[in-house]
C-alpha cells in the first residue's frame, strides 16, 4: 500500500507525498493538465515544444540544468496527448534547490526570441528526424487523422506538420503558456526521502505566492461513432512492407478500459502470447507483429501493427490479423490464458513502483483523471475481468468498421 499525504494550496496547486526511505534521493514531478489535445488545430505541437521551453530559462533562473547538476540532480520532461510532465530527482539534502527550480518556471518563462528560436530548431529537427526521415516514421502522421475525424487526437504530440511549429510567434507561446501553466492546473507529486510536513512547507514556500491564472476552457469535440471501415495505402522507400489497424477503444477512465488493455496483453504480451506464437512461429506469416492500446485518458485507440514475411502480400496478413481478432470474439477465452497476464500485468506494476520517481509519476497521472490513491486498486481492475467480460469488450472494439487500416507499402 501506498501511503499518500495530499493538500491542496489556495491558488489550486494540487500536492501528493508518499515518503519513501529507502532511498537518500527526492522526486519532484509536476504535471501539467495540458497536452497536444489542447492545441490550436492550426497551431498544433505547442506542448511538445513547451517540454523544450521549460528548460530554456525562467524569470530568475536563466540556465535550468545547471543548477540542479551542481546540486546533484537531474530531470526530465514528456508530452502525451493529456499532459506534459516534468520532473526533477536531488539528494534530499538539497531538495530545495529542485522547488526554487520548478517554482520559477511556472512562475514564467524568460519569453525571449533567441530562446524560442534555439527550441524551435531542436523541436523542428527532431520532428524530421523521428516523423520525416525514418523509416516508418510518418505511420503515427497518416493514421491518427485516418481514425479520428473531430477530436484533436487526430494529429500526434510532435504535431500536424513542421511549418506550424516554424511559424510560431513569441506572442503565440506567451499565450499559450499563460492559459495552461499555472499552479490551478497542476499537480506536484513528491516521493522520496522527506517528511510530509518538510514537503508541505516547502511546497507553501515556493508555489504558494504563485497566482492562480485563467485557465483556457476545454471544450474537445467528441470523435462521432465510427460507422464504416477506413483505408489508407501509401508507397515509401522502407525495406519491407507494413500494416496497421487501429480501432477506437475506451477512455482511460471507462470501466471497459482495463479489459481493452489486457486484451492487447493476450495478443502480445511477450514472445507466448497470441499473435507471436500464431503468425511468426507457427504460420510464418509475419517477420514481428504486435498489439498496445494509447492508454489516452479520452476514447484511444488499440493499435495491431506487424510486418508480413517475404512472399506474403499485406492483403494476406491483414486477414491474418482479422482472424486473429475474430478468435477472440467468437472462441470462449481460457481463465488461465487471462490469469497469466494479469499476473504479469501485477509484477510489472509492482516493481513500477518500487522506484521513487516511477511512484511520482504515477500517483500524478492516477491524480489528473481520477485520484492518486487509485494507485492503490489498479491491480485489482485486472484481477476482476473474466473471461466473458473479455470477449464482450473484443466484440465491440474489433468490429470491421470500427477499424482504420493503413498500408504501407516498400518500393520495389
Amino acid at each position: 500500500m501506498i501511503g499518500i499525504n495530499r493538500h491542496t494550496l489556495s491558488n489550486g496547486l494540487r500536492l501528493l507525498h508518499h515518503k519513501d526511505e529507502s532511498t537518500q534521493m527526492v522526486a519532484l514531478n509536476l504535471l501539467y493538465d495540458v497536452g497536444s489535445k489542447d492545441e490550436d488545430p492550426e497551431k498544433t505541437g505547442f506542448a511538445h515544444l513547451f517540454e523544450h521551453l521549460m528548460f530554456g530559462g525562467s524569470v530568475h533562473i536563466p540556465d535550468f540544468d545547471t543548477p540542479l547538476q551542481e546540486a546533484g540532480g537531474e530531470n526530465n520532461a514528456w508530452t502525451s496527448n493529456d499532459c506534459t510532465n516534468y520532473y526533477s530527482v536531488v539528494p534530499k539534502q538539497n531538495v530545495e534547490t529542485a522547488f526554487w527550480l520548478e517554482s520559477d518556471r511556472m512562475l514564467g518563462l524568460d519569453f525571449s526570441q533567441k530562446s524560442l528560436d534555439v527550441q524551435k530548431s531542436v523541436v523542428i529537427e527532431e520532428f524530421k528526424q523521428r516523423n520525416l526521415n525514418k523509416p516508418y516514421g510518418d505511420i503515427s502522421l497518416l493514421i491518427r487523422p485516418l481514425a479520428y475525424q473531430k477530436h484533436p487526437y487526430r494529429w500526434s504530440t510532435i504535431g500536424k506538420e513542421v511549418s506550424h511549429i516554424e511559424s510560431a510567434t513569441l506572442e503565440d507561446v506567451k499565450a499559450f503558456f499563460y492559459s495552461h501553466y499555472g499552479p490551478n492546473n497542476a499537480i506536484l507529486s513528491i516521493t522520496g526521502n522527506i517528511e510530509w510536513e518538510e514537503a508541505r512547507t516547502l511546497t507553501e514556500k515556493w508555489f504558494g505566492s504563485i497566482e492562480k491564472r485563467t485557465i483556457a476552457m476545454r471544450n474537445l469535440p467528441k470523435e462521432p461513432r465510427q460507422t464504416e471501415a477506413r483505408h489508407l495505402e501509401v508507397e515509401r522507400n522502407v525495406p519491407q512492407d507494413s500494416i496497421t489497424k487501429a480501432y477506437h477503444t475506451p477512455a482511460r477512465t471507462s470501466p471497459d478500459y482495463h479489459a481493452s488493455d489486457l486484451l492487447s496483453d493476450l495478443l502480445a504480451g511477450g514472445r507466448s502470447a497470441r499473435l507471436y506464437q500464431h503468425l511468426v512461429m507457427e504460420q510464418k506469416l509475419f517477420t514481428e507483429v504486435n498489439a498496445h492500446i494509447t492508454g489516452d485518458i479520452e476514447e484511444g485507440l488499440f493499435f495491431v501493427t506487424g510486418k508480413p514475411a517475404k512472399g506474403i502480400t499485406l492483403e494476406e496478413a491483414d486477414k491474418a490479423l482479422i482472424t486473429e481478432l475474430e478468435l477472440l470474439k467468437s472462441e470462449p477465452i481460457d481463465a488461465r490464458e487471462v490469469q497469466k497476464m494479469v499476473n504479469k500485468f501485477e509484477s510489472n506494476d509492482l516493481f513500477s513502483n518500487i522506484n521513487y520517481l516511477n511512484k511520482a509519476s504515477n500517483i500524478a497521472y492516477h491524480e489528473l483523471f481520477g485520484k492518486g490513491e487509485d494507485i492503490n486498486s489498479e491491480v485489482q481492475n485486472y484481477y476482476k475481468l473474466t473471461p466473458e467480460k473479455l470477449q464482450e469488450v473484443a466484440r465491440e472494439v474489433f468490429r470491421p468498421e470500427n477499424c482504420s487500416t493503413l498500408y504501407y507499402r516498400a518500393k520495389n
